[in-house]
């Protein structure tokens, strides 16, 4: 076999009673980590301390993943100035996220008759939100309902970043501020829940969040 040392350096090839003679002097386990190369690959390492680090790397990557999820906010047609507010509301802290937002205008009985009325608000909303995301999807009529899709200019993964930056901050600011821990406490909770609750994967979640006019 080609045996390869515990710093990666290349011992040569030996035969199977030598390497498990170097690995008892070395107090290390000889790993096969080429069995299809001729001669196969082995190598002397501390499996159990590999295990752990793979372990941990596969758990850093996973946190760090980021799935495209889409968010939905449904309005009527002639939503008054207070819904329209909080409704963007929501749609600038899930564009903030990263997220995607899917924009629904129903429109119910003689407000069918009014198309524009859906679109001057889909336009005005996307106006109002340019600086955090843009049109992906241009409105279109769906039946009784007018669709849009706006997507965040900022990429999922920096979303997640900024807000681990932030929290990390807060905290620390806390930590120097005794006084102010509670407050900082609740503002964590808050930022977990804004970053993680309602997520929507449209292909893995059950259901779509949205927010009803």
């Amino acid at each position: 076999m080609r045996l390869v040392g515990p710093s990666g350096e290349q011992v040569g090839i030996v035969p199977l009673a030598k390497a498990l003679e170097l690995a008892q002097e070395y107090d290390l386990d000889l790993v096969e980590v080429a069995a299809n190369a001729r001669p196969p690959v082995c190598k002397l390492m501390d499996y159990g301390k590999f295990k752990y680090e793979s372990a941990m790397k596969a758990r850093e990557a996973r946190k760090n993943q980021a799935h495209t999820v889409i968010k939905e906010m449904k309005l009527r047609p002639k939503i008054d100035p207070h819904d329209y507010d909080t409704k963007k509301g929501h749609v600038v802290r899930f564009l903030k996220q990263g997220d995607k937002v899917k924009i629904t205008i129903m429109f119910r009985g003689r407000e069918q008759s009014r198309p524009e009325l859906g679109y001057r608000l889909l336009q005005r909303l996307a106006s109002d939100v340019e600086d955090l995301g843009f049109v992906e999807s241009n409105p279109k009529q769906d039946g009784r309902n007018m669709i849009m899709v706006l997507g965040p200019h900022k990429k999922k993964t920096e979303a997640m970043a900024e807000a681990r930056e932030a929290q990390a901050a807060r905290k620390a600011e806390a930590k120097a501020n005794p006084g102010k821990s509670q407050n900082a406490a609740e503002s964590d909770v808050e930022d977990e829940n804004s970053v993680g609750e309602d997520i929507v994967d449209e292909v893995e979640a059950p259901a779509e969040a949205s927010a009803d006019a």
